[in-house]
């Protein structure tokens, strides 16, 4: 056993026992071990007496706001008894600690900011900051016209009729009560440009701006002038095929991936931080960054497996999205985004939490040119890496030897002494160009996975 999310060692009972009880009641629940080392030997020095638990029950009520009562229970482990005091998820949250705050992270206590513990409030609560009415606006200060538009746009859709007047509507959809207006509301609807700002550039270097534009706009309109921005920076391939004599536009990126971060990022970021949205566009990749991590209790983790509760954090702008046809049921945006770029074989996509926001990055190594993905199949790689054409006819490697190629490539993988590039292809003999080449076929076979830019970046095996 060792210590992770729900599980503490302590050899004695301290203050950093109850800190600990107050992270997991924070969090999903857990247990402290009295009585064990961190590293889980067993402290012979520990011992209790008849009045122990009752005396360590009363400390941990009285130093804990609201007040939490564990479980406790002997345990006989090795001979030996320990102690276990476990507490389950505290329905009110968040529970403090001598005025401090804390939430259990993989295996160590993490203190919460200011805006962790409005979220963590919130969400307890079962209500969103767009929810709230804001004090110094009213209906006055909202654009009737856009929100007509949205009205219109919500019955066109078909997925919620709105039969009454404009701000009865409204109300119904609790975007406004009486003569007061929510947040989301003004987000949505204001005639003046919002103080949240989506800051777009694009760049040729971390450090090189060749372009930058800043978005004050309503989000309806922030999504469209943000996708506009990207269309306008992208590139675009063009196919002809020979079947007609019109020719197909590939972009850089799948369109429905970018709309779909585009929707994220705007819709879920958190509006309690005075940080503003990014977005930047480089030569093979783009990132975003909105402030706030993932809300509730979702993980990278969980993101990654595609089996996890949705939460929203601001549901009056995520309903509003999903009843005009912007966004499908929620917690269903990552899947999509996953599955189109699926078609672009060298494409990546990082995500993490990083200091007072999540960043995600979309990458590749080779533009798409083509609709084929046939030209991905393993007959269409000779060993120098090149297509071989129809009018040779002929191939300088054969099938086989092609997959061996690529099993030693996995093989050095799997013993992590190698991970670029150079490193490979010294050991194997292999230019870099055609090594580059079947690691594109090992990528959209899902046998290896880009982690980290052109520079720096490694390859690894997915297990």
């Amino acid at each position: 056993m060792e210590e992770n999310q729900y599980i503490e060692f302590k050899s004695n009972f301290n203050d950093t026992v109850i800190e600990t009880l107050v992270a997991f009641a924070n969090s999903k629940g857990g247990r402290v071990l009295l009585g064990v080392n961190d590293d889980g030997s067993i402290n012979k020095n520990f011992s209790y007496g008849k009045e122990t638990f009752q005396n360590w029950i009363n400390e941990i009520k009285f130093k804990t706001q609201p007040s939490i009562i564990p479980d406790i229970e002997i345990i006989n482990y090795k001979g030996k008894k320990i102690i276990e005091i476990s507490i389950q998820e505290f329905p009110i949250k968040p529970i403090s600690f001598k005025g401090r705050y804390y939430k259990r992270l993989k295996n160590s206590n993490h203190q919460l900011s200011v805006l962790e513990i409005a979220d963590l409030s919130m969400q307890s609560l079962q209500v969103s900051w767009d929810a709230y009415l804001m004090p110094d606006h009213s209906i006055d200060d909202i654009d009737l016209n856009k929100a007509e538009k949205f009205v219109l746009k919500v019955n066109n859709n078909g997925r919620f009729k709105l039969d009454g007047n404009l701000l009865e509507n409204l109300e119904k959809l609790k975007l406004i009560s009486k003569n007061k207006v929510t947040n989301a509301a003004y987000l949505l609807f204001a005639k003046n440009d919002i103080s949240y700002n989506v800051h777009l550039g694009r760049f040729k270097t971390p450090s090189l701006i060749i372009d930058d534009k800043m978005l004050r706009s309503t989000l309806f309109d922030a999504v469209e002038e943000t996708m506009n921005y990207l269309l306008s920076q992208i590139k675009v391939a063009f196919e002809i095929t020979g079947k007609t004599t019109q020719r197909t536009e590939i972009f850089e990126y799948p369109l429905p991936a970018l709309r779909e971060l585009v929707l994220n990022t705007l819709i879920h970021r958190d509006y309690l931080s005075p940080i503003d949205v990014q977005i930047k566009i480089f030569d093979n990749s783009i990132t975003f960054f909105n402030p706030g991590k993932l809300f509730g209790n979702l993980t990278v983790e969980d993101l990654k497996t595609n089996n996890y509760q949705a939460y929203a954090r601001n549901k009056l702008l995520s309903e509003a999205f999903y009843l005009t046809g912007d966004i499908e049921k929620y917690g269903s945006g990552f899947k999509r985004i996953i599955n189109e770029i699926k078609q672009y074989p060298t494409m990546n996509l990082e995500c993490k939490e990083i200091p007072n926001g999540f960043f995600l990055e979309l990458s590749y190594i080779k533009q798409k040119t083509t609709l084929k993905l046939s030209d991905y199949s393993i007959e269409n790689f000779d060993k120098t890496g090149t297509k071989t054409g129809t009018k040779t006819g002929t191939k300088t490697g054969t099938k086989e030897q092609i997959e061996i190629k690529m099993k030693l490539i996995i093989e050095i993988l799997s013993e992590k002494k190698y991970s670029t590039i150079d490193d490979i292809s010294g050991m194997l003999g292999i230019p870099r160009r055609t090594l580059n080449r079947y690691f594109e076929k090992l990528q959209f076979d899902n046998k290896v996975k880009r982690i980290g830019g052109k520079k720096g970046g490694h390859w690894e095996i997915i297990k």
